[in-house]
């Protein structure tokens, strides 16, 4: 890791937050982000094929699924964090073209020096709003992933937890382009539910993967939505579902209703 121990800390103007970037005692080679005190993201410099968040682990399975195995895709990450998964894509997909977008400019420099990224990587940082930044970007780009990971309890911004933004998303994506949403939630699952309905507005299917228990809404935790504009491969249910972590549930068709009605 670059620079010393006194900087391993950065306060984050937007948010007026202290982050911090730690070894992680446990995994040589890996690091730990933590912004405000609270672990957020997890980083092996010297295996990004391996995550190690459970939730973050379903998402690059998804990313597998997504283009036939090693091939480069074009991905857009909306929520950078410590660029695990864009280290990810570059290490089983080389040659991959990403962008990232990042609200907060002094958190994306202070990853990009602590963590940088693996040599090869072609990676564009994009610091401003998810939905603005959409905009910015050349309207001829197509993606064949779209990564949003920035909703965490109830309080995800209104401007991005609408079927009126992921149709935005949609525009964006390939024909066989895959839109995957993090949705950290309560227990109740109110955000998952409001969520998993918006997709259904502006995808053509939509699934849902976590821990098997999480769908009993008891107690918080990760919820993994997955949009296609074709229909859902009954292939990928029993992939993700074999690939874990374990106990893995995958809710696709009408086994996703009642997680999608927002109305409860």
């Amino acid at each position: 890791m670059a620079g010393g121990p006194e900087s391993r800390t950065r306060f984050l103007r937007t948010t007026g937050q202290h982050a911090s970037i730690e070894p992680d005692a446990f995994t040589a080679g890996s690091y730990v982000l933590s912004i405000g005190g609270a672990e957020q993201s997890h980083v092996n410099l010297d295996r990004p094929e391996e995550i190690f968040y459970e939730y973050l682990r379903r998402i690059g399975h998804l990313v597998d699924l997504a283009a036939p195995g090693g091939h480069p895709v074009t991905a857009l990450h909306l929520g950078a964090g410590a660029l695990t998964l864009a280290r990810y894509v570059q290490a089983t997909r080389p040659g991959s073209v990403q962008y990232a977008v990042e609200l907060e400019r002094e958190l994306l420099d202070f990853v990009l020096r602590q963590l940088p990224l693996p040599e090869g990587t072609q990676l564009q940082a994009i610091i401003g709003d998810a939905r603005e930044s959409l905009t910015r970007l050349d309207p001829a780009l197509r993606f064949d992933v779209v990564i949003l990971d920035i909703f965490s309890g109830p309080d995800a911004p209104e401007h991005l937890a609408c079927s009126a933004f992921y149709r935005e998303v949609r525009e964006r994506l390939s024909p066989a382009g895959l839109l995957i949403v993090n949705v950290g939630d309560e227990p109740g699952l109110t955000l998952v539910r409001s969520q998993a309905a918006a997709m259904r507005q502006a995808m053509a299917h939509v699934a849902a993967v976590a821990e098997a228990g999480m769908f009993e809404g008891r107690y918080p935790g990760n919820i993994v939505l997955a949009g296609t504009q074709n229909p859902w491969p009954l292939e990928w249910t029993a992939e993700l579902t074999a690939r874990g972590p374990h106990p893995a549930r995958v809710l696709a068709g009408v086994d996703l209703d009642p997680l999608a009605d927002d109305r409860r």
